[in-house]
């Protein structure tokens, strides 16, 4: 049986979302799969000003999720894979959510509406980089119908990682 999906909103990330950013990712198991720990707050700072660059250059960006009461959730979106290493020039999408909102179909919500709009943006597919022990997100990539394309080592973490792919002609 298939639930209903959640009402949710994406938004381009304002300067004050740094500081939501920040603290909603300030829990250990938000970010068990990206360090294990939140980043300065100059990080966000620094990555919702990209997010802002990448939209007005490209369309799509890191999009700040929000609930139906205005609250913010986390992050869903598309950017062009930001690393030296992996799927260079190829378009990511990702997402992060705040432990309270797990398990209730907000990502998969917000992660459709991200598909439709880096389509209509002419993007012809996307990818997602995901830690192999993150069911999670793998989870979410299969709800989103991607592929497993490849099997890979993260060079930071020497974690295994899979990049799915989902072609949206």
């Amino acid at each position: 049986m298939n639930r209903a999906l959640p009402a949710v909103q994406l938004r381009v990330p304002t300067d004050e979302d740094a500081f939501a950013w920040h603290r909603i990712f300030a829990d250990p198991e938000v970010m068990e799969f990206h360090g294990g720990r939140a980043a300065e707050l100059s990080v966000y700072e620094e990555l919702t000003a990209r997010q802002r660059r990448h939209d007005a250059e490209h369309g799509f960006c890191f999009w700040t999720m929000v609930g139906a009461d205005g609250e913010v959730l986390g992050f869903t979106g598309a950017q062009p894979w930001p690393h030296e290493w992996g799927p260079k020039g190829e378009i990511e999408i990702g997402w992060r959510l705040g432990r309270e909102y797990w398990g209730r179909g907000y990502v998969t919500a917000a992660a459709q509406i991200t598909i439709d709009r880096v389509r209509a943006a002419g993007v012809s597919s996307v990818v997602a980089m995901v830690n192999a022990r993150n069911e999670r997100s793998i989870a979410v990539t299969r709800r989103l119908g991607m592929e497993l394309a490849e099997r890979f080592t993260t060079p930071a973490s020497q974690q295994e990682g899979h990049r799915y792919r989902l072609a949206l002609g």
